[in-house]
């Protein structure tokens, strides 16, 4: 978000910036109120998160009707221009970044701390969507506890900020046709927007090229209005007599019809956006169109138009515009450390503090730390900034790559604990020996696919299924019973998922659309084919959510092909699972536990009930399928938990088990096998 700069006198060794407009902060107001809101209150404004693409094209506006018009007087100076954006971002965004890594340090655990890290070093390189793109995936940690997801925007912001001016100044130079080179980069970019959103939605979203199109709208509209060119004026003249009669019943100044008209219809496509938009949409696709439409036909209104003047132009929404930028820094730190603190979402009188508490911390930084750094000429400001931010962004990368400093006092006695709590950070998803033996070029595409092995040798044991099958994999090969096996993880669908269904559906990066699971059943088919060896397959990770007779048939279909090469089928039985993040079970600074982690037993026989079709169904047509009831884990004769000896048995908000309940499940397990499958036991 660009700060609107005040009037500058041009002179030869200036940047020429645009006369003030009142009403573009009134803009920026209902942007980052909507944001805001969207984000405390999700279910009130549930496609509040469009503000941020007004934001974009306020900035395309602003910054490129700098750059116009200072091309043009032959004023424009690329030290100027980046100072100036220096001054303007960098102090907001160093003490919000300083602030969370102060409170980071403690509260979180080390996970969160190191995710914390990795954050701030992209926030301070300006590379935070980059940095999220590229976590993106199966095992990516939920929006709410990243204290610093917002910064994505900026990233892009800033990355258009570096690029736009460098484009503009070569075509200049070159004496191209500036708008045809805007309108032709433009349509590129939303080209690649809507041809890429449905099958790469995180890519579309978060990276550059799908985006600039939003700025560069705000461009054309700069370009538009600077220069005024014959055709609009032709618009104007033969459009607005007629909206003056059909919509106003008094004779208006000439143009101000169209430009009320514009602002209005500009008004309901934001309101349309908002309200119409959800988290669910394709998003931004076709429908960032309703955002973008709005806020540059509002814009490019004027600040003569009724709506503009009238209501955009009030003290409030001016004063809601001119702290925006700090606000927007500060209210999702905010409301994401509260998250985290509670282990759930936040109370409703929580949010509405932290609400309060960003306002206050906006007002506060606008008026101690922007402006003052902003006024002045001292040549030392823009230097000093520099270095802190790269000051900032290396202690976020040093505390990344430390694994979030572990040996922090206030968490130092819960090191143990916070080992099993990896997150996204989850070590045994594939290996080079598995990849190399068992190559599935498609996987490449794929947010996440599993493809491990513990040997060279010919597999033995073969673990099937989700992510949930992967989870075994690690209790495996640590124990002594086990690990003389050669083992082999690998897929990343349900095993009886309809693979007709699938193919109905868009392919995109998650493995189970599109053709992706017919592939994979057929990859999976050829390794059981060419691998004789193959003595034991585990499946894990089937559904409880229903399943039919249509569920129950593919799968018995797969048992059966497993079978007909005499593999000896085990079904671990879904693993319980609660509907919060552990971490709540365990204090932290500044909170105590929240939660016991203990299943009512109700819900116990409800989660087992629901898999006893499954069971009964394949013990009858295939009376040699064992199955291994993975819940001894959990279990006592007293009570089911997710803490085992103190240590939790999760490692993420996802309920994956953690490495240290796969190492007790391993246990458990070869004590089943000594009399169930006691040929899967080598000592």
């Amino acid at each position: 978000m660009t700060k609107q700069p005040q009037v500058v006198p041009p002179t030869e060794h200036h940047l020429i910036h645009p006369k003030y407009r009142a009403d573009i902060d009134g803009l920026r107001a209902v942007a980052v109120l909507s944001v805001v809101i969207f984000h405390a209150f999700p279910s009130w404004l549930k496609g509040g998160f469009v503000g941020v693409d007004i934001f974009f094209v306020i900035s395309g506006f602003l910054i490129s009707t700098i750059l116009f018009t200072s091309l043009e007087k032959n004023q424009f100076s690329f030290s100027e221009f980046y100072a100036r954006r220096v001054k303007r971002i960098f102090p907001a965004l160093l003490l919000v970044l300083i602030t969370s890594y102060v409170f980071g340090w403690y509260v979180l655990f080390a996970d969160e701390f190191k995710q914390l890290g990795k954050h701030i070093a992209g926030g301070a390189g300006f590379i935070s969507n980059f940095v999220l793109w590229d976590e993106s995936g199966y095992f990516d940690t939920t929006a709410e506890v990243k204290p610093l997801l917002h910064l994505w925007s900026l990233g892009i912001e800033e990355q258009f900020y570096i690029v736009w001016p460098l484009i503009l100044w070569a075509t200049w130079k070159r004496k191209f046709n500036v708008l045809t080179i805007t309108a032709a980069i433009f349509a590129a970019s939303f080209a690649w927007n809507v041809n890429h959103v449905s099958h790469d939605p995180s890519t579309t979203f978060y990276l550059p090229g799908s985006r600039f199109w939003e700025l560069l709208s705000g461009s054309i509209v700069a370009y538009l209005t600077i220069r005024r060119s014959s055709g609009l004026g032709w618009i104007v003249e033969k459009l607005d007599p007629i909206l003056g009669k059909v919509i106003f019943s008094r004779q208006q100044d000439k143009g101000i019809a169209l430009r009320d008209t514009q602002s209005m219809v500009g008004a309901l496509l934001l309101v349309a956006g908002i309200l119409c938009t959800t988290s669910k949409s394709a998003f931004p696709g076709w429908w960032a169109i309703l955002p973008t439409a709005g806020a540059v036909l509002i814009i490019s209104a004027g600040p003569r138009a009724w709506l503009n003047k009238t209501v955009l132009s009030s003290r409030l929404l001016v004063w809601i515009g001119l702290i925006s930028f700090p606000l927007y820094l500060w209210h999702w730190p905010i409301l994401s450390f509260a998250r985290i603190v509670e282990s759930q979402t936040p109370s409703l009188k929580i949010r509405v503090a932290a609400v309060i508490v960003a306002i206050a911390l906006a007002w506060l930084t606008y008026r101690i730390i922007e402006r003052p750094i902003r006024a002045g000429k001292s040549n030392y400001k823009t230097p000093v900034l520099v270095f802190l931010m790269i000051l900032v962004g290396t202690a976020g990368y040093v505390t990344y790559k430390r694994d979030g400093l572990p040996f922090r006092p206030p968490i130092r006695s819960a090191e143990k604990i916070n080992s099993q709590f990896v997150g996204p950070l989850w070590k045994y998803t594939k290996n080079e020996t598995c990849v190399k033996r068992y190559p599935f070029h498609e996987s490449d595409s794929y947010l996440w696919w599993f493809c491990i092995a513990s040997s060279e040798q010919p597999t033995t044991v073969f673990v099937l299924g989700t992510s949930y099958a992967n989870q075994l994999y690690p209790g495996f090969i640590q124990n002594s019973m086990l690990n003389k096996n050669s083992i082999l993880s690998i897929g990343a669908c349900d095993i009886a998922i309809d693979a007709d269904a699938a193919a109905a559906t868009p392919q995109t990066n998650v493995p189970c659309t599109g053709e992706g699971p017919r592939h994979q059943e057929q990859l999976i088919a050829d390794i059981v084919e060419k691998n004789k060896s193959i003595k034991y397959i585990i499946i894990d990770g089937l559904t409880i959510n229903n399943p039919d007779k249509f569920y129950i048939a593919r799968l018995e279909k797969r048992i059966k092909a497993f079978e007909d090469h005499d593999i000896k089928v085990i079904i671990f039985t879904p693993h319980l699972r609660v509907d919060y993040d552990i971490k709540g079970c365990f204090a932290r600074p500044l909170k105590e536990p929240q939660r016991d982690c203990i299943m009512p037993p109700e819900d116990v026989k409800k989660f087992k009930d629901a898999f006893a079709p499954i069971m009964a169904s394949i013990s009858k047509s295939h009376p040699n399928v064992a199955f291994f009831d993975q819940n001894q884990l959990f279990c006592d004769k007293e009570k089911c938990s997710m803490i085992r000896d103190g240590m939790p048995l999760f490692r993420d908000e996802y309920h994956h088990i953690s490495e240290y309940g796969s190492i007790e499940l391993s246990q458990i397990f070869v004590k089943w096998a000594e009399i169930n499958a006691p040929g899967i036991l080598i000592k």
